[in-house]
């Protein structure tokens, strides 16, 4: 179906169950081995992965942290995720390399740029696009956005934590929520749906880039979509 991916990863999947580390070795092998499993298909792929397992937002608050370096907290924390993922498929034999939007780290990341990424993927690489937009006030759903736009991916797999697609609200809390298997960015709009920020929505609403948003309880849910299943919610342009 896809020549080019961007997979989205929420950074809470990675959590160890019992909340005493902020990694699970078996979560991250399980989305390492999902990872490999599309690489073999020879598609080219990059991601971008959340820091909700290391850091929120709310706990800045509570701390007393100042907005602008609660952002830039989360921001590495997107590193050290996207460098253990990274480790981990590099023990299945996926060649990966991460690239950061924020300074490199010397032997560790290296600085961002598309020219970077595209020649890696071209080139059968794992492209970990870390450290978000680089810039404060942005979600991983806009540096996901805005990287598939500029890296001309065909799709975004959006694996999401504990939801299984879009639907006409929470359905966490409301009983009445409607499945939608397929939604236009417009709609999406329309109804201020928040299975993602509105602002990436805004970003790719007039791009020829489909989101299918499924939940990565299964991280095999990566492959079976590539493989056409029908699975999660399909977004993408249209009235």
């Amino acid at each position: 179906m896809y020549r080019r991916v961007l997979l989205k990863l929420s950074g809470e999947a990675l959590k160890e169950k019992t909340g005493m580390q902020i990694i699970d070795v078996v979560s991250l092998d399980k989305i390492a081995k999902s990872i490999q499993s599309i690489h073999d298909k020879n598609i080219e792929i990059c991601v971008v992965i959340g820091a909700g397992n290391i850091w929120r937002g709310k706990l800045a608050k509570d701390i007393g942290i100042e907005d602008v370096s609660a952002d830039y907290m989360g921001m590495l924390g997107t590193v050290i995720n996207a460098v253990a993922l990274s480790s981990s498929l590099k023990k299945h034999g996926v060649s990966s390399r991460v690239l950061s939007a924020i300074p490199a780290i010397d032997g560790v990341t290296e600085a961002y740029s598309i020219e970077k990424a595209n020649s890696a993927m071209k080139n059968g690489e794992v492209v970990f696009l870390a450290g978000g937009t680089g810039k404060p006030f942005f979600t991983t759903d806009t540096a996901a956005t805005l990287r598939a736009i500029e890296l001309n991916c065909d799709a975004i797999l959006m694996g999401k934590f504990g939801v299984d697609g879009v639907y006409t609200s929470d359905p966490t809390c409301d009983s009445k929520a409607k499945f939608l298997p397929v939604i236009t960015y417009k709609q999406m709009l329309e109804m201020k749906l928040q299975i993602m920020d509105l602002s990436a929505v805004e970003l790719i609403k007039d791009k020829d880039i489909e989101i299918r948003v499924f939940s990565m309880s299964d991280p095999n849910n990566f492959r079976r979509v590539i493989e056409g299943r029908d699975i999660g919610t399909v977004c993408k342009k249209g009235e």
